[in-house]
């Protein structure tokens, strides 16, 4: 493996910050993964009345005093999307592209999604229905491709495919400039649905279809049961104790992954919980 440790923390929100926080606290060799802006949801809100200490706040001012915090005990985030987890008994493995990184315990603080899923996603998941392109981008090789992208970051995924694939249809699902490659074709348009017999053979959009060989749909979060094979739900959310442990053995989640309400003191909250109970899981490993 390339890394190693203690704990990992997918999430840079208040829930996955607060378990880095408390990871860190007992000297525990952590890494997290995240994005650039910690939390999009904390730092588009207006105003927060019911977190204890920091009445009427805006949510980019708590973003700040959070982002000092975590800068003051030397945490930083690593801007790389987890793409899949696997448990390996006494130990996980991440894996972001080529690379793997591994640890003891792991915190799931991802957050809902905000993006439904197409129809026929699920369906053909592994089927020509991907959410790592740079990953399965051999297996499409002289082939036609289509990826729905969510962020910037899905541009350098689509630029590598670019290489590889016949023909590559690029659908951004978002309003910045494109920095794409020129034998890459933009298209803009709504999807709607994926459909084909064994496979995905096309992907219907409002106005036009695309018949292609793969759709790669890459946001900024997998939902969980997909990033973590074996992971127990309950409608829609991880299912976990008062200890935020799951059914996977050194495996916690916390914050709004693990259901409502959808608060930010409740998030806090958890990932503390969360931490605790991976740090005393570990240490329990070395008795």
């Amino acid at each position: 493996m390339d890394d190693r440790y203690d704990i990992a923390i997918i999430g840079s929100g208040v829930a996955g910050l607060s378990a880095a926080v408390n990871s860190k606290i007992r000297n525990k060799n952590i890494i997290v993964f995240g994005n650039e802006n910690l939390s999009n949801k904390l730092n588009m809100a207006p105003r927060i009345n019911n977190y204890l200490g920091f009445y009427n706040i805006k949510g980019s001012d708590l973003k700040d005093k959070v982002k000092n915090h975590i800068d003051s005990m030397g945490i930083s985030i690593t801007y790389e999307r987890i793409n899949a987890v696997y448990a390996m008994g006494n130990y996980f493995v991440m894996s972001v592209n080529q690379k793997n990184y591994e640890s003891r315990a792991l915190v799931i603080a991802t957050g809902v999604q905000s993006v439904n899923l197409l129809r026929g996603e699920q369906e053909f998941l592994g089927r020509g229905v991907g959410y790592c392109a740079t990953c399965d981008a051999p297996l499409y090789r002289g082939r036609v491709v289509t990826i729905v992208g969510y962020n910037k970051e899905a541009e350098k995924e689509a630029n590598f495919v670019g290489e590889l694939a016949s023909k590559l249809y690029y659908v951004p699902m978002y309003n910045k400039d494109l920095k794409l490659n020129n034998n890459i074709e933009i298209v803009l348009d709504k999807p709607v649905e994926i459909v084909g017999n064994n496979k995905v053979e096309k992907l219907v959009l409002k106005h036009r279809e695309i018949n292609t060989d793969g759709v790669f749909i890459l946001k900024d979060s997998i939902a969980p049961d997909q990033l973590v094979p074996g992971i127990e739900l309950d409608g829609g959310h991880i299912k976990v104790d008062a200890n935020m442990k799951t059914n996977i053995r050194g495996c916690y989640a916390a914050g709004d992954c693990a259901g409502k309400p959808y608060q930010y003191m409740k998030a806090a909250g958890q990932g503390q919980i969360a931490a605790l109970s991976a740090v005393s899981y570990i240490d329990s490993l070395q008795k």
